[in-house]
């Protein structure tokens, strides 16, 4: 039990408006429906909160048709000027999930600032400590408090060489030897398995090697239900602050509510800096405001296996989301056994993002093409050292499996100098386009760049083409009497929509005119027509005379179409690449199950295509 005669009043930082978001909902919510919480919590005296970065910066505008930029100014506005705010960023990543350069990451950082940032919580997921360096030049010289963290994780598997207490306090005295300036340390821990050993040894360890004037926060997720000792146990041993949140967007995958961390520390000495007697109207507000929003009970529920696969709670919320549009939810447990297999063989780096989307898209495609038959780019990528160095070696026949199928030899040179200059590729996309070149456009734009990945499909130009693609994780509304007396009537009554519908609308608000994209799935237990099945492995080689052949998505939910490699009238050999869909962040190849000619393309770029429904067709 920990107790201190000295009292000690801990800082809180409120997560709710962005880790929240993204470990609930994968960030996708819109800004509106959070703001009366975040005013009403401002209104209660709290003075610290995250709002940005991470998940929370591409949200709004990969799936919410909002510019993150303005939400945060709408963020900054609801709070007042005095209260800070804070953002996540992934050192040589940024706010992205590839490799930037310095020019990308000084943009960023000034971007930051100009739209209400005041504190940069900056991390590393390989704990590379010359990144670390590295990119807190742009945050200070930014004119941020830059705050360095340590990434921490609870390895599945048994090893006295790091992932300790004192593999952590060297990472942060490295950083300290290097003389850049640290405003204040972070111990996070995004999958919520590291031990309150662990914690208290590497709070207490930190606290030796820190100058005073530093302090030292902790943040942690409660997936395991073990957040509030971990807190305790870092309090016990030194920590100044811990991060926490409010329902509904705390504990499962979260971190704690507020309530229970105060009442951890009754009558033990420690207090925390706001008053939980404000948190049931800030939830009431947040109940209110997110009433028509899905609450998956994955992403809300505790869930002890995550000791055995340690997967942060703001990668579980939008991946569970992914597998359930893709309609691969079953698959859900075959991926978490295979997570210690990606980890040992990966080099044990921490798993948070992109580290924990490396992982997971490694395990999935484990299971579902065969372990190393298919490496995720950027997995492959960081057992290469594209990204920096793993904390242990790689398995070596993962590096050479990895080098075959990406076509890229072993790098030990500088991540930051070897990554692509996407401010130039993205000045490059708006002036093709006619769009006005200003710095958000330029880092809209360029934070959105995945190498391979058609320029049309970028979400930034989606945005600033008024063609954003909005997926909301948003009830379905019941069917009504009113609709069913309407059906009974005389009137006569639209033809029943049998199969998924996407068309698009345009919404003039002032002088701002935006066109959706708009998808329509028919009523549940409507039948579909009759579509003939892809072929299996064994079927012919040709497509049948006079008639053709239908080719459709590998998935049985929704995904997007990211590629059409083909026009009506090529002709194309059975296991050719005709198409590709996006699932799970990643692309899959869609291939001809037969020899032909492609006599109609039904599919889109850019478009969503469901099970049942053929992409395109090959005739004989």
């Amino acid at each position: 039990m920990i107790y201190t005669e000295k009292k000690k009043t801990i800082r809180v930082m409120l997560t709710t408006f962005r880790d929240g978001l993204q470990s609930v909902f994968g960030g996708k919510v819109r800004v509106n429906d959070v703001l009366p919480a975040m005013e009403a919590a401002a209104a209660a005296g709290i003075r610290h909160f995250e709002f940005g970065g991470g998940a929370r910066y591409q949200a709004p505008y990969f799936y919410a048709g909002e510019d993150p930029f303005e939400c945060m100014d709408q963020m900054r506005k609801a709070v007042g000027p005095d209260a800070d705010l804070q953002i996540l960023t992934r050192s040589v990543s940024g706010v992205t999930l590839t490799t930037q350069q310095l020019r990308a990451l000084e943009l960023q950082a000034k971007l930051m600032k100009k739209h209400g940032t005041t504190i940069d919580r900056n991390f590393d997921f390989l704990n590379d400590t010359d990144n670390l360096i590295k990119t807190a030049k742009p945050i200070i010289d930014a004119g941020l408090h830059h705050q360095v963290c340590v990434a921490m994780m609870g390895l599945p598997y048994k090893s006295d060489q790091v992932h300790t207490a004192a593999f952590y306090v060297d990472v942060i005295q490295r950083v300290l030897d290097s003389g850049v300036r640290i405003d204040s340390v972070c111990m996070k821990d995004a999958s919520g398995t590291t031990d309150p050993r662990t914690c208290y040894e590497t709070a207490k360890g930190l606290k030796k090697i820190l100058p005073p004037e530093i302090p030292l926060v902790q943040h942690t997720h409660d997936t395991a239900s073990m957040a509030v000792a971990c807190y305790m146990a870092g309090i016990a041993g030194g920590v100044d602050g811990v991060d926490l949140s409010v329902r509904p967007m705390a504990s499962g995958t979260v971190q704690p509510d507020v309530r229970s961390m105060w009442h951890a520390l009754k009558n033990t000495g420690y207090s925390l800096d706001l008053d939980q007697e404000k948190m049931p109207e800030i939830e009431a507000l947040l109940a209110e405001g997110l009433q028509e929003y899905n609450f998956n009970p994955v992403t809300i529920a505790a869930d002890a296996r995550v000791v055995n696969f340690p997967m942060p709670g703001g990668a579980i919320g939008p991946n569970v989301h992914m597998m359930e549009e893709a309609g691969i939810l079953d698959r859900y447990s075959d991926v978490l056994a295979e997570f210690p297999v990606v980890v040992r063989a990966g080099g044990a780096w921490t798993s948070v993002t992109p580290g924990s989307q490396q992982y997971w898209l490694q395990a999935f495609n484990n299971v579902l093409h065969g372990r190393w038959k298919k490496i995720d780019a950027g997995y492959g990528r960081s057992v290469l050292g594209y990204f920096g160095r793993p904390p242990m070696p790689p398995d070596e026949e993962v590096v050479k499996v990895a080098a075959e199928q990406l076509k890229l030899e072993p790098f030990d040179g500088d991540p930051l100098a070897e990554a692509p200059d996407t401010v130039a590729q993205a000045e490059a996309a708006l002036k093709e386009r006619d769009l006005p070149i200003t710095d958000e456009n330029l880092f809209l734009v360029a934070s959105a760049i995945v190498p391979g990945k058609n320029m049309e499909l970028n979400e930034g130009i989606r945005l600033l083409t008024g063609k954003p693609r909005i997926v909301l994780p948003l009830k379905k509304k019941p069917e009504t009497k009113a609709d069913d007396a309407k059906a009974g009537t005389g009137a006569p009554q639209p033809a029943a929509l049998t199969q998924t519908v996407t068309t698009t609308c345009t919404v003039e608000e002032g002088k701002t005119k935006r066109t959706f994209r708009i998808t329509i799935d028919p009523p549940e237990g409507t039948a579909a027509p009759a579509a003939a099945p892809a072929k299996d492995a064994g079927a012919d080689e040709k497509a049948p005379a006079g008639g053709t052949t239908p080719v459709f998505s590998p998935f049985e939910g929704k995904v997007e179409v990211v590629e059409i490699n083909v026009k009506v009238g090529d002709q194309v050999t059975k296991g050719q690449t005709v198409a590709a869909v996006e699932a799970m962040k990643a692309k899959h190849d869609v291939l001809a199950p037969c020899d032909g000619k492609v006599t109609a393309i039904h599919a889109t770029l850019g478009g969503e295509v469901s099970a049942g429904k053929p992409m395109l067709e090959i005739g004989g």
